[in-house]
């Protein structure tokens, strides 16, 4: 091994380090300050209890729990198919220079400030949402469909590369035998694309369940426990970012807590997600 290719091991190798150590800490850090409060109001009470009332020293976050889970499942529900139909038409129906113009600007989208998204929301989605289906506008359904758009670049890019990455003999076979087109991609590209698939949906998970700034915008931010999705909502995430600036003492615990919970609820998530992908 030559002196250049040891020096870009070591470099790599401590960049790797570097890396995990990072994330080492972040993790350390949020326990360390939300243990106290998960010990003083009791782990039971803390992730069951229904009441969010800080000033009387009620720190249920049950809502917020089963609100991140609404929000979450409806923005898959919404740009799940979405992204998946249009990974498919610049994968195999568009024409080559079709898809080399679609797909970057469909990718312009990740970078795009979520507080533009959330302004789109608040200014034309909620009201669309209150004077059509009724309730207040502001709701689980208005976030999970700008949560929705917000996760079509990842699951539109990897879907894309992962239905690139199927063998072109597959498609010619199919076709050789009779298949047309769409049989051909039900019959054999979706399925050799799957696991790359799922993986997209398990990063558009994360990205939904980690928003906040656009969802404080449209949700509502009720602590209650939504039974539709017109009901305004609040969510892990959202929570702490409202509060963050002015708690002290057993409030700011409590919404470190809050990180705990949602840590422990994403990687949670994460963990059955991959399990799913290893049993297909």
């Amino acid at each position: 091994m030559s002196r250049k290719e040891k020096f870009a091991e070591i470099a790599l190798t401590v960049v790797g380090l570097t890396s995990v150590a990072v994330l080492a800490l972040i993790i350390f850090f949020i326990f360390k300050e939300g243990s106290p409060a998960l010990a003083h109001v009791g782990l039971g009470r803390f992730v069951g209890g229904t009441r969010w009332s800080p000033g009387k020293g009620q720190f249920g976050i049950l809502p917020m729990i089963v609100g991140s889970f609404f929000v979450t499942f409806g923005a898959l529900l919404t740009g799940v198919p979405l992204g998946l139909g249009c990974a498919l038409y610049l994968s195999e129906f568009a024409p080559r220079k079709t898809a080399a113009v679609l797909k970057p600007l469909v990718e312009i989208l990740a970078g795009i400030p979520s507080v533009v998204f959330g302004f789109i929301g608040l200014t034309v989605i909620v009201p669309l949402i209150r004077d059509h289906l009724g309730g207040p506008g502001f709701s689980v359904l208005a976030s999970a469909i700008v949560l929705g758009v917000m996760i079509l670049p990842t699951m539109v890019s990897i879907s894309y590369d992962a239905l690139r990455a199927v063998p072109q003999v597959y498609r010619e076979g199919m076709l050789a035998v009779g298949a047309n087109q769409w049989q051909t991609v039900t019959s054999v590209v979706l399925p050799a694309a799957r696991p790359g698939i799922l993986a997209a949906g398990i990063l558009s998970m994360g990205r939904a369940v980690g928003e906040t700034m656009a969802v404080i915008m449209v949700a509502g931010n009720a602590t209650i426990i939504p039974v539709s999705f017109l009901d305004p909502v609040r969510t892990l995430t959202s929570n702490i970012a409202l509060e963050m600036g002015y708690a002290t003492g057993l409030h700011r615990q409590a919404l470190f807590a809050t990180g705990i919970v949602l840590f422990v609820i994403i990687g949670a998530l994460n963990i059955l997600a991959r399990a799913f992908i290893r049993s297909r």
